[in-house]
C-alpha cells in the first residue's frame, strides 16, 4: 500500500509501486495539467515537486514525474500544478502572463512548476538561482526571455525571506496555497502510519534507485516487475568523512553531492561540474549508484569517480565484498556484479592539497545531454613535478575507462609542452573509440586529445605554450 499526500488530499493506494508517477497522475487522479512529453526526463512538462522531512525540515525538489516510480513516492508531499492553484492567478502564473512567458502553453506548466520549487528552496533570490531552477525545462515557442523575465521578477517577491521557512513564508505571503504551511505536520504523522509494504518474488527482484536511467530504457518492464526500492533507505544515503576518507552511500544523488561541504571543499569547481550533467529535476533523482551500474561507456560520474580510484562496496543480503570500481566493468554493459547485488556505499581518499583535479565533457548540447566523450584528470603535484597521475575517459571504448599507461607515463615528470605532447600520443593508443550516433572514431580521438590538452590548460595556464599544443598533428 502506497501513502503519500498529493496536493491537498492524503492518498491511500494499491497500485503496482513500479508505475510511473505521470500516470498515477493523469490516469488514476485525472490531473492533466501534468503533461506528457519526451517520457525521458528531457523536456520537463511532466515536472512535480517532491517534499519531505530531512533531518527535521521540510525540503521540496523537482522532479520528472514521467521516470519516478510509486515506490519512492511514499511517504512523500507531491504537487502538481493544480496544486499551487490559488482563487485567482498565484504570482508565478501571473507574472508567465503578463511577461507574454508562454504561446502554445504545452510546456507552461512545467515552468511554473519548477518556478515554485524555487519559491519552496532555501536557495538565495538571485536571478541565476532562478533561471538554474528551470534549467530542466524547453520551451519550443518563446525563445526564453520572456521566461527568463517572468523567473527575474518572481525573485523580488523573495527578497524578505530570511530565515524564514519557505513554504511557510509562502503560503504566508500568498504566492503559494495556504496548506503548505500544515504540510510538515501531516508528513510527520504520516510517517507514524506505515512503511511501504512490500511483496517481492526475491527470485525475479529488481532494484530500483532514482529510477532516471531505468525508466528511459526499459519503462514497461520495470512496471510490470517486482521492484526492491532503495533511493530512499536511510542506510543507503548520506556523505560523511572519517578522516581523510570519504564515504557516500549508494543513493546519494548528484544534488546531494552539490550541497555537500564535504564535496565542494575538497572539488570548489564541482558545481561547474555538475552543470554540465543533466539537469536541475533530473538531478535531484538520479543516484550514484545508478550512473556506475548502469555502465555507460560515458557515464559521467562513472568517469569522475573512476580517476579518483573510489572503492564500491557491494551487498547481495547475506554478505559484503568491495572493489575498485576500475575492476567493475568486464565489456559492454558487463558488470562483475551477480543479480542480487546491489552497490551499497562508495568510498574514496579526498584529494590532498597538492592535488589537482578536472573534468570536462563535450556533448552535442552543452546541457541536457550525453557526452560524445567526457574526461577526468588528477594530479599530485610538487611544485611543477608529478609525484602521482590520474586519468579516465569515456567515449573511447566499450567500457568507461582509466587510461593506465597515460596515467603511468605521466608520473615523475615535470609539465611540460613536451611531457604533454606524450601523454597525449599514449593515450591515443590507448583508446578504441567507434563510430556511432554521438559521432565518428576520429572525432572522438580529437576530442579526448582537446580535452585532455584544456585539463592542462585549465591547471596550469602559465606554463605550457598553447599554440604548440593545439597545433601538434592529431594522431590517427
Amino acid at each position: 500500500m502506497i501513502r503519500f499526500i498529493l496536493n491537498e488530499e492524503e492518498i491511500e493506494y494499491d497500485l503496482q509501486s513500479g508505475t510511473v508517477l505521470l500516470d498515477f497522475i493523469r490516469y488514476h487522479q485525472h490531473l492533466t495539467g501534468t503533461k506528457i512529453g519526451c517520457r525521458e526526463g528531457d523536456c520537463g512538462a511532466c515536472t512535480i515537486l517532491t517534499g519531505e522531512i530531512i533531518d527535521g525540515k521540510l525540503r521540496y525538489r523537482s522532479a520528472t514525474s514521467c521516470l519516478m516510480p510509486m515506490g519512492n513516492v511514499h511517504g512523500k508531499h507531491i504537487v502538481t500544478i493544480e496544486g499551487i492553484n490559488l482563487e485567482n492567478l498565484n504570482p508565478i502564473q501571473q507574472l508567465m502572463c503578463d511577461e507574454g512567458a508562454t504561446q502554445c502553453g504545452f510546456c507552461t506548466p512545467g515552468f511554473v512548476m519548477s518556478l515554485a520549487g524555487f519559491c519552496l528552496s532555501d536557495k538565495k533570490a538571485t536571478k541565476e538561482n532562478a533561471i538554474a531552477a528551470i534549467d530542466g525545462n524547453i520551451c519550443r515557442c518563446t525563445g526564453y526571455k520572456s521566461i527568463e523575465k517572468a523567473a527575474f521578477q518572481l525573485t523580488t517577491l523573495l527578497h524578505n525571506r530570511g530565515d524564514n521557512d519557505p513554504a511557510s513564508f509562502a503560503a504566508s505571503n500568498n504566492i503559494l496555497p495556504g496548506y503548505f504551511s500544515s504540510i510538515k505536520e501531516r508528513l510527520i504523522e504520516l510517517s507514524k502510519k506505515t512503511t511501504l509494504e512490500s511483496n517481492h518474488d526475491l527470485n525475479n527482484e529488481r532494484l530500483a534507485g532514482g529510477g532516471t536511467d531505468l525508466y528511459v530504457q526499459q519503462h514497461d518492464v520495470m512496471t510490470h516487475s517486482s521492484i526492491r526500492f532503495l533511493f530512499d533507505v536511510v542506510e543507503l544515503n548520506g556523505i560523511r568523512k572519517e578522516g581523510n576518507k570519504c564515504i557516500l552511500g549508494a543513493s546519494v544523488t548528484v544534488t546531494d553531492l552539490c550541497e555537500s561541504t564535504i564535496i565542494l571543499d575538497s572539488f570548489p569547481q564541482f558545481l561547474k561540474y555538475a552543470k554540465l550533467i543533466s539537469s536541475t529535476p533530473i538531478r535531484n533523482m538520479a543516484t550514484l549508484a545508478g550512473n556506475f551500474v548502469n555502465a555507460s561507456p560515458i557515464g559521467d560520474f562513472t568517469i569522475f569517480f573512476l580517476v579518483l580510484d573510489a572503492i564500491i562496496t557491494l551487498n547481495d543480503g547475506t554478505s559484503k565484498r568491495e572493489m575498485p570500481l576500475r575492476k567493475f566493468y568486464k565489456g559492454y554493459k558487463q558488470l562483475d556484479k551477480s543479480p542480487t547485488e546491489f552497490i551499497e556505499q562508495i568510498s574514496f581518499e579526498l584529494p590532498s592539497t597538492d592535488s589537482k583535479f578536472n573534468f570536462e565533457k563535450v556533448s552535442k548540447r552543452t546541457h541536457l545531454d550525453i557526452a560524445s566523450v567526457n574526461t577526468a584528470i588528477l594530479l599530485q603535484c610538487d611544485g611543477i613535478k608529478i609525484i602521482n597521475a590520474g586519468v579516465s575517459a569515456g567515449g573511447i571504448g566499450p567500457i568507461p575507462m582509466y587510461l593506465e599507461k597515460t596515467s603511468t607515463i605521466l608520473k615523475g615528470k615535470s609539465i611540460s609542452t613536451e611531457t604533454i605532447q606524450e601523454a597525449l600520443q599514449i593515450a591515443q593508443q590507448e583508446i578504441k573509440p567507434i563510430s556511432d550516433a554521438r559521432g565518428t572514431a576520429a572525432y572522438k580521438r580529437l576530442l579526448l586529445r582537446q580535452l585532455m590538452i584544456a585539463h592542462f590548460m585549465t591547471l596550469f595556464p602559465d606554463i605550457l605554450n598553447v599554440e604548440v599544443l593545439v597545433s601538434d598533428e592529431v594522431i590517427k
